[in-house]
């Protein structure tokens, strides 16, 4: 006799998995079988900057390592609240460069959207964990001013940025990018999301045609700091994606005690590349309050940047910058 087949309940939604994300500190290390009792140097979840992580990027976290590389960017420390010389709430000059409400435009022939003040995770070093999301960011629908703001030819690309575009849902979204087209002068469309990594499933094939019918080329950059971050759900993710965005990038954030060691970022361009990622930058960290205890000297840097270039191709090299308010670009490490 042939047995009945079983119905298999369809995988939750994005957003149902992006609702079930880890929000209380005490239940995620619980869930990580860390005790929190030997973890005196953590703080609690009334953080001014609440936790957030996605289960499927805590699925990578070795459970019971509190030493995980990918553990450490989300754990809240007691060190996020010293006053640390030459850290600020605004480390490279987002207040000073909104132009309209939700745009920023720092450099020549560029703007950047702040398109929601969501985030999937919140990393501990974001150099955004202060900023006024209340005030600066787009309204549902771009308006006729910020449109009109847009509409130049100084500006030839646009780049969506947040918080994380790819929080927005594929209704909204999609009302942004329609509205984006009716920019004559626009080239270029650039969107810097994590969502990918700390949730594939977000790259569904209604995103990615979205993007595929975007009249002009688009580019993904990615934030990948660790190779342990990438596995195969990230990897057919990246599969999708490639369809829809002409160019798929990475930048990294140099940070203490998690990838500063040319084993690891040699590592993390490699694997990226098996991907279909291009490494881009490596940034200096953004000096924002709360992140002192991430900093690698210029030193470190510079040793780092040197050895990598002794041990990938060049096009596997990423450049070493740092980001200085008022610069009209990029800084390489060595010249500041």
């Amino acid at each position: 006799m042939i047995p009945r087949s079983t119905a298999i309940p369809k995988s939750p939604s994005w957003q149902r998995q992006l609702a079930q994300s880890f929000t209380r500190l005490s239940t995620f290390l619980e869930w990580l079988g860390l005790d929190r009792s030997e973890l005196s140097h953590l703080c609690d979840d009334s953080a001014d900057f609440p936790f957030r992580v996605t289960r499927d990027f805590a699925s990578r976290i070795h459970k019971g390592d509190a030493n995980d590389p990918l553990l450490l960017q989300i754990l809240p420390l007691q060190q996020e609240s010293i006053v640390a010389d030459g850290f600020s709430l605004d480390p490279v000059g987002d207040t000073h460069a909104a132009v309209s409400q939700g745009i920023l435009q720092k450099y020549h022939g560029r703007a950047l959207l702040i398109t929601t003040a969501a985030c999937a995770i919140h990393c501990r070093y974001c150099f955004r964990r202060h900023f006024p999301y209340q005030q600066q960011h787009l309204e549902k629908q771009l308006s006729d001013e910020t449109l009109e703001k847009l509409n130049t030819p100084e500006i030839s690309e646009i780049i969506l940025s947040g918080g994380d575009p790819l929080t927005l849902n594929d209704k909204r979204l999609a009302q942004l990018l329609l509205q984006l087209t009716q920019l004559p002068h626009l080239k270029r469309l650039r969107m810097h999301t994590r969502m990918p990594v700390i949730l594939p499933s977000r790259v569904t094939p209604e995103l990615v045609g979205m993007l595929r019918d975007f009249p002009l080329p688009v580019t993904t950059v990615l934030h990948i700091n660790h190779p342990n971050e990438l596995d195969e759900s990230v990897a057919s993710a990246l599969r999708q994606l490639h369809h829809g965005s002409r160019h798929i990038l990475n930048q990294a954030v140099l940070l203490r005690g998690i990838n500063d060691s040319p084993e690891i970022l040699r590592q993390l361009c490699e694997k990226g590349f098996e991907m279909g990622i291009l490494p881009y930058y490596v940034h200096q960290l953004d000096r924002v309050h709360g992140s002192a205890h991430f900093q690698v000297s210029k030193q470190r840097a510079l040793k780092l940047e040197t050895q990598l270039r002794e041990q990938l191709p060049g096009y596997l090299v990423p450049k070493f910058v740092t980001e200085i308010a008022g610069k009209e670009s990029k800084m390489p490490i060595g010249k500041f």
